[in-house]
């Protein structure tokens, strides 16, 4: 018996210790991995691929915000310049081409990921990981070594893949689903999107900026159903003005490539699609395939996902799932949250603020974002609202930017002085909804925002005007001073219909 064998033997028959083991490395589990080795403990982290990092570097997140930023450039050229120097693409380009700058963000992404496991003092394994029983993992290594580890607390973060269902044939050619999206040799003159949510709408937009002729089909009457529908309107209307279709309450009945240039989609009234490619986004699936969660005294419920508490501890009280594993809101924000979140709540350690802050952020064309209550959410759970508005083309800022489509809806209590929620749709709205986010966890009240000085030309000056169309309404519903009602006293409920604040 050779040496090389004894040694391998041996390994398998010998369990190393850690007090945390993660398995995964994408968002939640990268944070997890970080938050438990800043804590001083002795962390294993075991990811699959070559690099960290996970889907969101190498097939998602990363790569589609760099094609994002590539096709933002293209339309706002012409929007700044006012046309005065015409730009279009090749017929014949190259998705490649447009990608040029993706694998240097990528490398630099991994390398940022990688020494921050190194400066704190994670260890990593390249390998696949199972349970054998709930504190004992096996790993198979490259080289078809195996390992066994033992962890006090384990957390999953494997992630999620795309959702295939079976009467649509994607062959990742003709037929796409969003991890062999960006593989396309040829920008598709004509893209037919299944799906409505964060991955379909991204994409959709991005392809409907570079000129490429855009259809998106959706059994929901308007999109991205978790935000609130008046920012959701104003993105419809982006995307139609750039050329794209959405089809509300349709679903489709048949997909198939004809053979000669086209995938026809069939859709349940009959209705018939012709594109040059279609992308397949009709949800994802959590990544436990290999696991063996039954040895684990684990299972995945009836959508497919390990449930979890508010602190993303499953049913057995030492093992943890975040990230997409546990599914919505699927967000690499949220995931990174629940990885730190899960690890403090399994040291002990306190944490300082609610999960209810996390904003959402939708990398659309324009972007959208939320935090915190909507109007509805708030007039049901108060009984009423104040909604402030203020519109990027009314701002300096939005005309010398040439943003159109933006709009910050900042939605108060009844009595319109304390700040509940912030909803945003325009360029810009990812990094503004932050402002709003602190404003929030905070108590940063609505006359803060009129109090307070901003720089001009600045968007960030939409906070100061929505605040200042609150204060105008809840002057004529309560004239006398200081009379306004506390947040939960019932009020009558403001209408959140659209208007322009003077």
């Amino acid at each position: 018996m050779s040496d090389t064998y004894k040694g391998s033997e041996r390994r398998n028959r010998e369990i190393e210790r850690f007090e945390i083991i993660v398995i995964g490395s994408g968002p939640a589990g990268h944070k997890a991995t970080i938050q438990a080795a800043k804590a001083g403990k002795r962390v294993l982290l075991i990811e699959r691929e070559t690099d960290v990092g996970g889907a969101c570097v190498h097939r998602g997140t990363i790569p589609s915000k760099t094609l994002r930023e590539t096709a933002l450039a293209f339309t706002a050229f012409d929007a700044k310049t006012s046309g005065m120097f015409p730009v279009a693409l090749r017929e014949d380009l190259e998705v490649a081409s447009l990608m040029t700058r993706m694998e240097d963000v990528i490398r630099a992404h991994e390398r940022f990921m990688s020494e921050q496991l190194r400066r704190n003092g994670a260890r990593k394994i390249h390998g696949r990981a199972r349970f054998l029983d709930a504190r004992t993992v096996e790993i198979e290594t490259v080289q078809g070594e195996r390992r066994r580890a033992s962890g006090d607390v384990i957390v999953i973060a494997t992630g999620s893949r795309p959702r295939t269902p079976a009467d649509v044939p994607v062959d990742h050619d003709k037929i796409l689903d969003s991890d062999s999206l960006l593989s396309m040799t040829w920008l598709p003159r004509s893209l037919v999107v299944l799906g409505a949510g964060v991955i379909a709408c991204e994409y959709a937009t991005i392809f409907a900026a570079l000129g490429t002729k855009v259809t998106m089909v959706d059994k929901g009457p308007r999109p991205l159903g978790f935000l609130d529908s008046e920012i959701v309107d104003l993105f419809v209307t982006a995307f139609t003005r750039a050329g794209g279709i959405y089809l509300g309450g349709r679903k489709h009945a048949k997909v198939a490539w004809d053979g000669v240039e086209h995938v026809v989609t069939t859709l349940d009234d009959g209705t018939e699609l012709r594109s040059d490619r279609l992308l397949c986004c009709l949800g994802r699936v959590a990544n436990v395939d290999g696991l063996d969660l039954a040895a684990a005294g684990l299972a995945v419920n009836d959508r497919g996902v390990i449930p979890v508490d508010a602190n993303c501890r499953t049913s057995v009280p030492h093992i943890y799932a975040v990230g997409d594993v546990i599914g919505p809101p699927s967000l690499a924000s949220s995931s990174m949250e629940q990885g730190r979140r899960a690890v403090c709540d399994a040291l002990g350690i306190e944490l300082s603020h609610g999960s209810e802050t996390i904003p959402a952020g939708i990398y659309t064309i324009p972007e959208m974002s939320q935090v915190g209550l909507t109007d509805l959410e708030t007039i049901k759970k108060y009984g009423g609202c104040l909604v402030g508005r203020a519109r990027f083309e009314e701002l300096a800022r939005g005309q010398i930017s040439a943003i159109q489509d933006g709009l910050l809806k900042l939605v108060a209590d009844p009595g319109g002085k304390h700040v509940l929620g912030i909803q945003i749709v325009g360029e810009g709205a990812c990094e503004l909804i932050h402002v709003g986010q602190m404003a929030l966890i905070n108590d940063f009240g609505v006359d803060g925002f009129v109090d307070n000085i901003f720089n001009f030309p600045t968007l960030a000056e939409a906070y100061r005007v929505a605040a200042l169309d609150i204060v105008k309404q809840r002057n004529k519903l309560f004239p006398v001073a200081d009379a306004t009602p506390a947040v939960g006293t019932p009020a009558v409920a403001v209408e959140p219909a659209p208007h322009k604040p003077s």
